[in-house]
């Protein structure tokens, strides 16, 4: 429905401009309040007519019955029925009644006067049961025809609607001149309201337009909108935190990534510059050799790391899942690294009561784990120990990594799994940690549909924990 070009295109291809939403709301107010005012008129105006004409026809009908029943007396008064006719038919309100009665051989026995003129006898409709009024036009007047019958007479009877043409006349003007105010007042309220119904779209418009890369804190005022503008209205400013959220995450990691590579390169530049200082011997060159060696390992794996979490933060990254025992998985970790923990004097054990399953990638939950026992080892004095434990807590695979080591501040537990972290930077540098490690167990967690969490107090250790979705009873 919508060019991908934009709106510059869209009137290229059709030869004239889009019309704004206020001018569509617009046409359709005034065209919609106008039907309704042309309808209500127009109905009011054909009520009008039909009630005249169910009057005259009640007027002619009540006529007939008068004469019929005068023509029934046993003795005709030939003075009455011909003051019916003359003088009767001359004062009714409002319209002119005309009256002719014929006798059986068709000739006029009382007629008002001056009705030949006006109305012929052959103009009547025939009476009987089912005949109605007829209206016609005559001499240049229009009347309304009823006919009847009594005592063998046949009785005609009209009335002049010439004052009904003039009152009709005079409303239709009248309605004319409504429609038309009508027609006026639907184009300025229909623009007014228009322009005020979409204002709030102007103003969204608007709060779009003033976001930039530099101004991502702009966001749209929900209060005061109507509900489907205010649910995008929402949806808009969520969408603008995750961007912004995005856009300041991805800000500190290029400043963290230029922090961390500028110490390494500054390293390898200036043993270089040693090196190349003076004459020095083949030992000396060994150990410049050795020590750039050292400084390129950091550097591939903190690249590889880097790499390691932008593959996690793609949402097409697939994970290789299948069916584990976790406590199983364990065991196996724990003897992996039992060597340095012994080395350094560390008891390192698994607590796993019972078997527990999930559906996890086997190389992704190592690596997370692994990066758990090298901080707790770390962090961890001789004598210490280090304890792998796993269970099924609420329909959750629980692993958690506990030390009895020196703890974490308080203050840093918020930001342990930040990239570049360091709890104690000084030591993490001599040790050759990149403060990647929690950060890359917080992406892999992730990637399960799971969730990291972390306690620490100060000179009684740390304990992280990870929680997996665990598989249907039914599957297992």
């Amino acid at each position: 429905m919508f060019s991908k070009t934009g709106g510059r295109d869209v009137r290229a291809a059709t030869g004239h401009r889009p019309w704004s939403l206020a001018a569509r709301l617009s046409a359709w107010h005034i065209a919609s309040a106008f039907a309704l005012l042309a309808a209500a008129t127009g109905f009011l105006y054909w009520a009008l007519v039909r009630g005249f004409e169910r009057e005259d026809d009640d007027h002619l009908t009540e006529k007939l019955s008068v004469l019929g029943a005068l023509l029934a007396e046993p003795v005709r008064n030939a003075r009455m029925i011909t003051w019916e006719v003359e003088v009767e038919s001359s004062t009714h309100p409002g319209a002119r009644l005309l009256s002719r009665i014929l006798d059986r051989d068709g000739r006029v026995a009382f007629e008002t006067s001056g009705m030949s003129r006006e109305l012929p006898v052959e103009q009547f409709p025939r009476p009987g049961p089912s005949a109605r009024a007829i209206t016609v036009e005559s001499g240049g007047r229009v009347y309304r025809l009823m006919s009847g019958e009594a005592q063998g007479f046949l009785i005609q009877v009209a009335v002049d609607l010439a004052h009904e043409r003039e009152l009709l006349a005079g409303y239709r003007r009248q309605l004319w001149l409504v429609l038309g105010v009508g027609l006026v007042l639907s184009v300025v309220i229909g623009y007014r309201i228009s322009h005020r119904g979409v204002r709030p779209v102007k103003e969204i418009s608007a709060a779009i337009a003033r976001t930039s890369s530099t101004r991502l804190s702009e966001r749209i005022q929900a209060r005061g909108l109507p509900a489907e503008l205010s649910t995008l209205a929402a949806t808009f400013n969520a969408m603008l935190d995750r961007v912004e959220e995005g856009f300041n995450r991805l800000s500190q990691f290029s400043s963290d990534i230029a922090h961390e590579l500028r110490s390494p390169v500054n390293n390898l530049r200036l043993d270089v510059e040693v090196a190349l200082a003076r004459e020095r011997s083949a030992e000396e060159y060994r150990e410049t050799l050795g020590s750039l060696a050292e400084e390129f390992v950091r550097l591939s794996r903190l690249i590889d790391s880097l790499l390691f979490l932008a593959r996690t933060e793609n949402p097409q990254t697939q994970i290789q899942r299948e069916a584990l025992r976790v406590d199983q998985e364990l065991e196996a970790i724990r003897e992996f690294y039992e060597a340095p923990a012994s080395e350094a004097g560390i008891q390192l054990r698994v607590e796993a009561p019972e078997a527990v399953s999930a559906d996890l990638d086997r190389t992704l939950f190592q690596r997370a784990v692994g990066n758990l026992i090298e901080n707790a080892l770390a962090r961890t004095p001789a004598g210490g120990a280090v304890t792998l434990s796993a269970a099924r807590e609420q329909g959750r695979v629980q692993v958690a990594v506990s030390d009895t080591g020196e703890g974490i501040p308080a203050s840093e537990l918020a930001h342990v799994f930040d990239r570049f972290r360091r709890v104690d930077p000084s030591r993490a540098r001599h040790s050759g940690g990149l403060g990647l490690g929690l950060a890359i167990v917080k992406s892999i967690a992730a990637l399960h549909g799971g969730e990291v969490g972390i306690e620490s107090e100060v000179g009684r250790g740390t304990r992280v924990t990870l929680g997996f979705p665990a598989p249907n009873m039914t599957k297992m």
